[in-house]
């Protein structure tokens, strides 16, 4: 049986490679780039960097700079109008995963038209928006090498899957550089998701050889550089190796798919307004012990490459040693619990149902090595508790 893999067609990768930005457009004989970002690249002086590495190749560049953490339909919709009345032909995606995911859905929606949710899974998102070139700034998303984006509906607060070759970036930018600015909280944020990608591709009913590779070797740089960079943003070293394998797992996933760990996750964001990656390190541990029963062996080997369990040791040895690992991480990267991060209690239990129901709508949890029903989406939610 052949598997379908689907990449950018070019990744640059390594420092400096962001100042390549110029090339990368005169190459795709490209004249008019939009930059979509947010306030943060402007104050941290990125966006300008940008714009000058452009016009040292005498390129002229617009911005917009609204979007926001998690974005949503209402949040992109002046970015869409721009590209509609504008003579834009490439978007260029500086920063975390929301800004790049804004440019996939504004490279879509701008060339198209329609509504974010004409395009949510299931329907496949085969045509080709506006080129993209994205420049990630966090170890994290992968979002630079998916062909995913997910956009919140602010008429019912439902997270949007939407997924297909039209979504996937044309050029990646991968210059680690960038993250030593990102604060600690958001590099234990990002960390966490970047290793949920791989251990969920790894896991995933729709896994491959191709994806396995690539999630491996995500594993193997992301678990060992968590702490490190945790507790030193400046080492550079291992910036580079969660960059990496950031990239690397985003490759993953978007070639296997994620499963129940970001069904939960989606409803958790949009419903509380909980960083996604935060809520994905939330529902880790508990969806893991999950679906152990399943996938003894994945999980195993999953432990073993993230050097936490040895090739000697049983299957069942090294699944208690990877739910040690899990539980710890969160401890020591200080991930909260809903009541911590200020979720009420009440409205955490009253939304359970729906949560549940968009969990599974999303499509990720049928690729959960045991598949749940929306009662035991209901008890591991409870269990986050």
């Amino acid at each position: 049986m052949s598997t379908q893999i689907i990449l950018p067609r070019i990744l640059e990768i390594g420092a400096g490679a962001s100042r390549k930005i110029g090339a990368m457009v005169k190459d795709m004989n490209c004249q008019r780039p939009l930059i979509v970002t947010d306030k943060v690249m402007r104050q941290l002086g990125y966006v300008e960097r940008v714009r000058a590495d452009l016009s040292a190749m005498n390129i002229d560049s617009d911005v917009f700079d609204e979007t926001v953490p998690e974005p949503t339909t209402r949040s992109i919709e002046a970015g869409v109008e721009l590209v509609k009345n504008g003579q834009y032909d490439v978007i260029i995606g500086l920063g975390g995963g929301s800004p790049i995911d804004s440019a996939k859905a504004i490279s879509i929606l701008g060339k198209y038209g329609g509504q974010m949710r004409d395009y949510k899974f299931p329907r496949l998102v085969t045509e080709p928006g506006l080129p993209i070139i994205a420049i990630p700034t966090t170890a994290g998303t992968g979002s630079e090498a998916t062909r995913v984006t997910v956009i919140t509906d602010d008429t019912n607060d439902e997270k949007m899957l939407c997924v297909g070759i039209g979504f996937m970036p044309t050029v990646a930018l991968v210059d680690y550089e960038l993250t030593l600015s990102v604060p600690a909280r958001t590099t234990a944020d990002t960390g966490i998701d970047a290793l949920t990608h791989a251990l969920e591709a790894y896991v995933s009913k729709k896994a491959n050889a191709f994806s396995d590779i690539q999630a491996v070797a995500a594993m193997k740089l992301l678990a060992p550089n968590l702490r490190r960079v945790f507790n030193n943003g400046q080492d550079r070293e291992a910036r580079e190796a969660m960059m990496l394998g950031s990239t690397l797992a985003g490759i993953a996933f978007s070639n296997a798919s994620v499963a129940l760990v970001h069904g939960m996750s989606r409803p958790i964001g949009a419903f509380y307004h909980v960083p996604h990656g935060l809520s994905n390190a939330m529902l880790l541990p508990a969806v893991t012990e999950y679906s152990i029963p399943a996938a003894e062996h994945r999980y195993a080997n999953a432990a073993r490459a993230m050097g936490i369990a040895q090739a000697s040791d049983s299957d069942a040895s090294a699944n208690q040693r990877l739910m040690a690992e899990l539980y710890a991480i969160n401890r020591e990267l200080e991930v909260p619990t809903p009541a911590e991060f200020g979720i009420s209690r009440s409205q955490f239990f009253a939304n359970l149902s729906i949560k549940a129901d968009q969990a599974l709508a999303s499509g990720s949890p049928a690729n959960n090595p045991r598949v749940p029903s929306a009662d035991d989406i209901i008890e591991i939610y409870k269990q986050l508790w």
